[in-house]
């Protein structure tokens, strides 16, 4: 049985904890991928630091979803897609799929324009040209798999730390405004535009994909914890694997904001609700090797995101109807549309923040099979939700719900 003795050294008490920990720095990492990136500055250099509070809110709401998908994978041996398969009517499994392969498009969009972006500000290569590279990365990245889950984690989860790396370099030469971030935390609207982006910074943040992908991700944990005992070791490293994980992307969301609301906002800077635009103003109002900083952190984002975001688009298929089509076919189809946006001259910017607003629209799709499932004791046995668990996850899920139609109202009636 894994557990901490202390009367072993630390380092093999790490080694016997280790096998448990990672599929949440994979998950962590589609928290903090090219759609946060523009939603998050955009928010901070247009409306400075209001939408801290959505922010903070959206983190949370992750912490506990996660959690529960990656409880959900452990205790079941299976995943979210494949339960939704067994145990719901076969034309609510196949519109569940549809939809989760709409999604899947416009996180793939995301990823790739992010990663095409972050190669034009680095090396000045064309657009479409850094969109097709994005790709052949990612796949690169996903072939990892074939020589173990293990190899694959630990890659995302370094290039988590390297977005992490260069963010924390922008803030402490940016600096920081304590009570602008504690004002932040008070929740507040202005107008229509900011409702957009906290929608769009809570799809962003809450990503649809992710919740099933992480399920599947510790199913595979689920055979060495058969034993009771064993099992909840194992879900006491998954709660700490989540807590770090999405803290630490919680963090980079933060700081992302924070960043551009002190240096933007209300500085008459142009075009700083573009991620070129941001990139520019850093160099105006840091240096060259911030802007460089802003740059490979976007770069690193786009390659691992994308790489996760085709993984989970496997998970959802072979799980709702199962059944499986090669990689590349999968990357050409959901590719599409980003190249088409990339090929066209669209703002990549914009078409960002109205992808993580699709993404938002997704969120509940995903969201309430897994709160009904985990909550099912002949599903979950003794781990099945506490009542309170249950109870803020379904609050959850309705906010994520009302802060969309609110959001259709506003945009069509304003």
């Amino acid at each position: 049985m894994v557990v901490l003795d202390v009367a072993l050294p630390i380092k093999r008490q790490v080694a016997r904890v280790a096998p448990w920990f990672g599929p949440a720095f994979v998950a962590a990492i589609a928290y903090a991928d090219p759609g946060n990136f523009a939603t998050n500055f955009t928010g901070g250099a247009t409306f400075g630091y209001q939408l801290v509070w959505v922010i903070v809110a959206a983190n949370l709401m992750a912490m506990l979803i996660q959690s529960l998908s990656a409880k959900l994978g452990v205790v079941t041996g299976r995943d979210l897609p494949q339960l939704c398969r067994e145990h719901l009517p076969r034309r609510v499994s196949r519109v569940l799929w549809v939809q989760a392969e709409l999604v899947a498009m416009a996180t793939d969009l995301a990823e790739i324009i992010g990663g095409a972006l972050a190669l034009y500000l680095i090396f000045g290569i064309p657009l479409p040209v850094g969109g097709l590279i994005t790709c052949v990365v990612a796949f690169a990245l996903l072939g990892l798999q074939r020589r173990g889950v293990r190899r694959f984690e630990a890659v995302i989860g370094g290039l988590l730390g390297v977005i992490l790396l260069g963010f924390i370099y922008d803030a402490l030469r940016a600096g920081t405004d304590v009570a602008g971030i504690a004002g932040g935390l008070v929740p507040t609207f202005s107008g229509t535009d900011s409702l957009l982006l906290a929608t769009g910074i809570l799809g962003a943040t809450v990503m649809p994909h992710v919740i099933y992908l992480h399920s599947a991700l510790t199913k595979s944990r689920a055979p060495a914890a058969a034993d009771p005992a064993e099992r909840r070791t194992v879900l006491r490293c998954q709660r700490v694997d989540t807590l770090v994980a999405l803290g630490l992307a919680g963090l980079v969301n933060l700081v992302m904001l924070t960043i551009a609301a002190r240096l933007f906002f209300g500085s008459g800077i142009p075009g700083t609700d573009t991620l070129e635009g941001i990139h520019a103003g850093l160099g105006v109002t840091l240096d060259k090797y911030a802007a460089l900083a802003f740059a490979i952190a976007l770069l690193a984002s786009g390659f691992a995101s994308s790489s996760v975001g085709t993984y989970a688009g496997q998970v959802v298929m072979q799980g709702f109807i199962g059944r499986t089509i090669p990689l590349t076919l999968r990357r050409l189809v959901t590719m599409t549309p980003a190249m088409v946006i990339l090929l066209v001259g669209a703002d990549p910017t914009a078409a960002l923040v109205w992808s993580q607003v699709v993404l938002s629209f997704g969120v509940p799709f995903a969201l309430i099979p897994l709160i009904w499932l985990t909550r099912r004791r002949d599903i979950m046995g003794d781990q099945t939700n506490h009542p309170v668990t249950t109870a803020i996850a379904v609050l959850a899920a309705g906010l994520i719900i009302a802060l969309n139609m609110f959001l259709i109202i506003r945009t069509f009636t304003v």
